[in-house]
């Protein structure tokens, strides 16, 4: 897949009846930065059907997520202007609607039904009480497995299973000699790749990344244990390479059969069960595991479309917006492909839809979505609201750091207790310098 694709730029042509052409006679065109995950990518293939209706042509930027990350940050932070909707998430929604860099999303149509967006998602997409960012899907984090392996391994998938009994499953079921892993994770650098995986685990153990006075929490026991937990299994279990695989890599591997489970984003589940798989009949689901602390190891998070507020196009970037995120792009990708491959956790409607519910991991993926509380996902006490992230805006730049260092762990570039006194220094230095 091509990173940096621009694709679906539709035919310039006049469309007066829609009140969007120049005064020249051309159609307007709009600019979306987007992410390389299927789902945007199956969207951008439809996108001459949204051309046909409105009149408005559409430019994409498709960019692997650490770079769109960066990309999109660097625009909005400095009013460049390149992008008339961004695809952000819940952890730069508040933040940059606070700050009055995005777009209210307060006049949607009555026909878009904003009331009809799942309250996590709206809430995580809000700045006091004003939605600035539409979900175009939402997911939580769950366990995906192979069922025929586990069944070798004469072992049962609990639907709530225990990190001890991951660990002990994939051992069981790794075949280096047939190429398969017990297990594939995330090790990839960037704090929503590998740091996502990482942080979230680190709640079932015990673990925070501050306390109550925002001191960060990276010289405690129970990160040790996490991120020693984590190299070990994937030493033990995981294939090759793993402190470099992001998302797109192990669902790459998990679909040529080289995975036995996959613990990630349950939006992968219509694709572990699609056409691509090769192991598509014979994949069980399950939630994200817990250390019987309280807290399981699943995130919380919505890929969301934002309008930035230097848009001279703002009209026209709403439109995309509500054809994109509404009832009507479920329905057309339903028709064509299956209620399987419909874009998930977004909207209350789809879960109460009997066809949807027929769809094998649509109610794990409600219970994951409901289970992650973003307002209380540590077992101790902490100051920050997220469940992977901490929604303050020196964050990002801490934990990009921070996963560098844990992956230059996994990778055996060094120890385990190196990487977490480093991690500890960065996250020091960076509070003490924002005053915190």
């Amino acid at each position: 897949m091509n990173n940096s694709l621009r694709a679906l730029l539709g035919a310039t042509f006049l469309c007066a009846s829609t009140g969007v052409a120049f005064a020249d006679g051309h159609a307007k065109t709009i600019t979306i930065a987007t992410v390389n995950n299927g789902d945007m990518v199956r969207m951008q293939g439809y996108t001459d059907k949204f051309t046909e209706e409105s009149g408005i042509n559409v430019e994409w930027v498709t960019l692997e997520e650490n770079v769109l990350r960066q990309r999109v940050t660097t625009d909005i932070t400095t009013n460049g202007g390149s992008f008339d909707i961004m695809t952000i998430g819940m952890y730069e929604t508040p933040i940059w609607g606070a700050n009055g860099w995005l777009v209210p999303l307060d006049d949607l149509s009555a026909e878009y039904n904003a009331a009809d967006i799942l309250p996590a998602m709206a809430g995580g997409l809000s700045h006091d009480g004003t939605l600035f960012a539409a979900p175009f899907y939402g997911e939580s984090s769950m366990v995906m497995y192979r069922t025929d392996l586990m069944e070798k391994a004469g072992l049962e998938m609990p639907d709530a299973p225990t990190w001890t009994f991951i660990a002990e499953a994939a051992a069981a079921m790794t075949d280096r000699d047939a190429g398969i892993n017990g297990i594939c994770l995330r090790g990839k650098a960037g704090w929503g790749e590998g740091g996502a995986f990482i942080t979230a685990t680190s709640n079932s153990f015990g673990a925070r990344w501050f306390d109550e006075n925002w001191k960060p929490q990276f010289d405690t026991e129970e990160w040790a244990n996490t991120v020693n937990f984590f190299k070990d299994t994937m030493d033990a279990s995981g294939p090759a390479g793993y402190a470099t695989n992001g998302f797109n890599e192990n669902l790459s591997l998990f679909n040529q059969g080289k995975c036995g489970m996959w613990i990630d984003a349950t939006v992968a589940a219509s694709f572990v069960t699609g056409k691509d798989s090769t192991v598509a009949d014979h994949v069980g689901f399950a939630l994200a595991p817990d250390n019987g602390l309280g807290k399981r190891s699943n995130w919380l998070w919505a890929w969301a479309l934002a309008i930035p507020a230097g848009t001279q196009q703002k009209a026209e970037a709403k439109q995309f917006i509500e054809w994109a995120t509404g009832t009507g792009y479920i329905e057309m990708v339903a028709a064509n492909e299956g209620w399987a491959n419909v874009p998930p956790g977004a909207r209350t409607s789809l879960y109460e839809n009997p066809e949807y519910q027929k769809v094998p991991f649509a109610q794990m993926t409600l219970d994951s979505i409901l289970s992650a509380d973003p307002n209380d996902s540590t077992v101790l006490p902490s100051p920050y609201v997220g469940v992977q992230f901490a929604a303050i805006p020196e964050f990002a730049g801490i934990a990009t750091e921070v996963s560098q260092e844990f992956s230059a762990a996994y990778a055996g570039q060094q120890t385990v207790e190196e990487a977490l006194a480093n991690a500890q220094e960065i996250a020091t230095e960076a509070m003490e310098a924002a005053g915190y």
